[in-house]
């Protein structure tokens, strides 16, 4: 019989982390997305995977922490250590905050799958966390009926599934992809053919149809290694620093990655091994599926080196440092690559290669583009259209230096063509830039075209611009303006020849 598995999840474990409470509006901000956030900011309209620009709109009081992985994992390993030494002896961090094992044998030890759901929400409930637990046949299944609290019977994972929406499946694009296909619930997608599945949506499609039958592409095994792709390294004398475990960590999993790569190989658990100087030995496992940078393996690894110093496992002196840190994969199986068009990757495959060849030939060469980013001072200038097929401009280096271009934050919106705009005085009069940079009076009210009339209520700048100096024709001189107003709008300026110019919008 296939085994069980077993998951517990902390809910909102990032705002734990971080010190927040459910009462206070909190969010766990990563390059400006929520990752996570309270139930009072919840409560205010805050969703994860939303921009932090809207997410302070929704909810004008949250305090915004950014993440800190690090000392998620380390927080995140006294619950770990906990249920090693309680519950059960082998377990799998997917991530901070949630976790997995085999059932069968913890259920036999503590009387069944129930009394195993209860001794382990208990047991978190120890280290001052809550928890819930869910068992199911795939971790999938069992990580989302952890969220419930559910115990799904036996070779029931695919018809408990069935209803959820194809969004469960966390593959964004494609579930948006099968919405507008028509097949709407995980049933819909389990029912469609694999070889139909793997033609139309690549490898990591065929991937989440397996989990939407409720199969487990890659099954819970605790230990099956390889040692042609596992990397050491030795410190000689013994380590006790931990920064520089944490560097010798990061070349060891570029290590690791390059011999996967080379292999053609993708782990789905990592195991990283520490010997200490006084003979012991200590492990963890963390889930990895391919989806782990060496960045994000070294994040993880120094998260529990450091959990483990606190806790007095790991301390100085020679008979307590690290002589050798380890990481080992566990369950190797073919990379078999995945569609990239669909899922973000730069390339694109053959077939939509001709169709957009097709439509440019019908159409004209500039009827299918693709977005570049490159340098430039003005807002539009940085983001470009190119034609599809042909190579950006790679002079216009996004990185600089562009003197003159606009500071943070930057407009949500430009347009195509810049709007008429005035900015006036409290009487009435033009403002007006000098040569100097100054203004000739506050600006008080803006007018927009299209937009109406509306009272200033700050302004940052102005900021010169000088173009082609040295072309007598060809050369540009302007200033540009952030202005707020009073009706909720703000606006990027632009004054050239001594006109006013509305160039984009902040949203």
């Amino acid at each position: 019989m296939a085994d069980r598995s077993v998951v517990a999840w902390l809910p909102d474990f990032p705002i734990l982390a971080c010190g927040g409470t459910d009462t206070e509006p909190v969010a766990v901000v990563d390059r400006d997305m929520v990752v996570a956030c309270s139930a009072a900011a919840r409560a205010d309209g805050v969703r994860r995977r939303m921009r932090l620009r809207s997410a302070q709109a929704c909810s004008p009081q949250l305090r915004v922490v950014e993440r800190d992985l690090v000392a998620e994992m380390r927080t995140f390993e006294r619950v770990a250590g906990h249920l090693e030494a309680t519950v059960m002896p082998r377990l799998e961090v997917i991530r901070p905050g949630l976790l997995a094992a085999p059932a069968r044998g913890p259920a036999r030890y503590w009387g069944g799958e129930q009394h195993l759901v209860e001794r382990l929400v208990a047991a978190v409930a120890e280290v001052g966390l809550p928890a819930r637990a869910g068992i199911a046949d795939a971790v999938f299944t069992a990580a989302l009926a952890a969220r419930r609290g559910e115990i799904v019977p036996a070779g029931g994972d695919a018809a408990w599934l069935a209803p959820h929406p194809v969004g469960v499946l966390g593959v964004r694009q494609l579930a948006e992809l099968l919405e507008r296909l028509g097949v709407r619930t995980v049933g819909d997608f389990a029912r469609l053919p694999a070889d139909k599945v793997s033609a139309r949506f690549g490898a990591e499609g065929l991937v989440a149809h397996r989990t939407a039958r409720g199969e487990e592409p890659r099954p819970l095994i605790v230990r099956t290694g390889s040692d042609e792709c596992t990397v050491t390294h030795r410190f000689e004398p013994a380590e006790e620093r931990l920064e520089a475990a944490a560097f010798a960590t990061k070349a060891l999993a570029d290590r690791f990655h390059d011999r996967l790569a080379a292999a053609g190989l993708v782990a789905a658990r990592l195991e990283a091994v520490v010997d200490l100087a006084d003979g012991r030995r200590l492990s963890r496992i963390f889930r990895h599926e391919g989806r782990l940078s060496s960045l994000a393996v070294t994040e993880r690894v120094r998260g529990v080196l450091q959990a483990w110093t606190e806790a007095g496992v790991l301390g100085a002196g020679p008979e307590r440092g690290l002589t050798a840190l380890t990481l080992r994969p566990e369950q190797l199986s073919q990379d078999a690559g995945r569609q990239t068009a669909l899922f973000g990757d730069r390339h694109t495959p053959e077939e939509i290669e001709r169709a957009a060849a097709r439509v440019q030939a019908l159409l004209g060469h500039r009827a299918v583009v693709s977005m570049a980013t490159g340098g430039g001072r003005a807002p539009a200038e940085r983001v470009r259209l190119v034609p599809f097929g042909d190579v950006a401009d790679a002079r216009r280096d996004a990185d600089g230096p562009w003197p003159g271009q606009i500071p943070a934050p930057y407009p949500a919106a430009t347009f195509p063509e810049q709007l008429p705009a005035e900015l006036s005085d409290a009487d009435g009069r033009p403002v007006a830039v000098s040569g100097r940079l100054a203004l000739s009076s506050a600006p008080a009210l803006i007018t927009v075209d299209g937009y109406g009339q509306a009272a200033v209520t700050g302004w940052a700048g102005p900021w010169p611009v000088l173009e082609r100096w040295w072309d007598k024709d060809g050369g540009r001189r302007i200033a540009r303006m952030q202005v707020a107003a009073a009706d909720g709008h703000a606006w990027l300026l632009v004054i050239e020849q001594g006109r006013w110019w509305a160039e984009a919008h902040y949203g």
